[in-house]
């Protein structure tokens, strides 16, 4: 448990466990490191992992808005360099497969790999409004309320089914911020300029994206425009997941991100089963 100090002085809290090369862990809209619960020792096993709370969110600092995606991205190399890591593979979900995408614009000395999960590079208007219709109904009403909302959003209409009860009350809790902090994050997402899809013709870093079949709130179609756009990058979809993908088909999540990890590292996949 740690704390880095980013360039306008906020702090970013961060936990490290495991061992191997290094593994930075970004977390998607409203969410802290929790949300990694079924990669935590899973991923340890191969990689020393760094994962963080974002600017708003956990135990990082929550100054007023503005937000924005590149402060975001500065958070993280902050963090790496806390850590005395050069560089490393970064995964970064939802909001943070955005902060991870200008990290492997404007930081790719820093990058080794990306793997971008629940992600797009351009906001539909349909997108917008919702994100807006978030931010306005956590202020007035409360994010557990927001949370409670946005829930077909954010799972898959499989897991719905399967843990019903369960994930109502889990999402709330991990969607748990003050409404500024949480508003100024989809501040920050609606902020960010189309042009980021034509930026990402410049990652170098090898590149692979996930996402779920079931997603609503970033759909297939948006993983794959992302793919398109980064030389070279793979394409990962799991059949029935939603946008929580890495909770609700950690299976399949984990196996598809350590087997493009250890391809990198040694020309071989993964194999074996990697569930929470």
């Amino acid at each position: 448990m740690a704390t880095a100090t980013a360039g306008d002085g906020v702090e970013i809290y961060y936990e490290t466990w495991g061992r191997g090369e290094p593994l930075l862990l970004l977390p998607g809209l409203g969410a802290d490191l929790r949300i990694w619960v079924c990669q935590r020792m899973v991923f340890g096993r191969q990689h020393r992992c760094i994962a963080l709370d974002s600017r708003g969110a956990g135990r990082s600092g929550k100054p007023p808005g503005p937000y924005s995606l590149e402060a975001m991205a500065a958070d993280a190399v902050a963090v790496l360099d806390a850590e005395g890591v050069d560089s490393a593979h970064i995964l970064g979900y939802s909001m943070g497969s955005y902060a991870a995408q200008i990290m492997g614009a404007l930081y790719p000395e820093r990058v080794r790999s990306l793997v971008l999960a629940g992600t797009a590079c351009r906001h539909h208007s349909w997108r917008r409004e919702l994100l807006a219709g978030w931010a306005a109904t956590a202020e007035a009403r409360g994010v557990h309320v927001m949370a409670r909302r946005a829930l077909p959003w954010l799972v898959g209409p499989r897991t719905v089914r399967r843990f019903g009860l369960g994930i109502n009350l889990a999402w709330p809790l991990i969607l748990s911020q003050p409404a500024p902090a949480f508003a100024a994050q989809v501040g920050a997402l609606l902020d960010a300029p189309d042009e980021y899809c034509s930026a990402l013709a410049g990652i170098t870093a090898p590149t692979l994206v996930v996402a779920g079949t079931e997603d609503r709130l970033t759909p297939p179609a948006d993983a794959e425009q992302v793919a398109g756009a980064v030389p070279g990058a793979r394409l990962v979809l799991i059949p029935g997941a939603g946008h929580g993908l890495m909770m609700e088909a950690a299976p399949e999540f984990n196996l598809a991100v350590l087997g493009f990890l250890a391809e990198l590292r040694t020309g071989v996949s993964v194999s074996s089963s990697a569930g929470c």
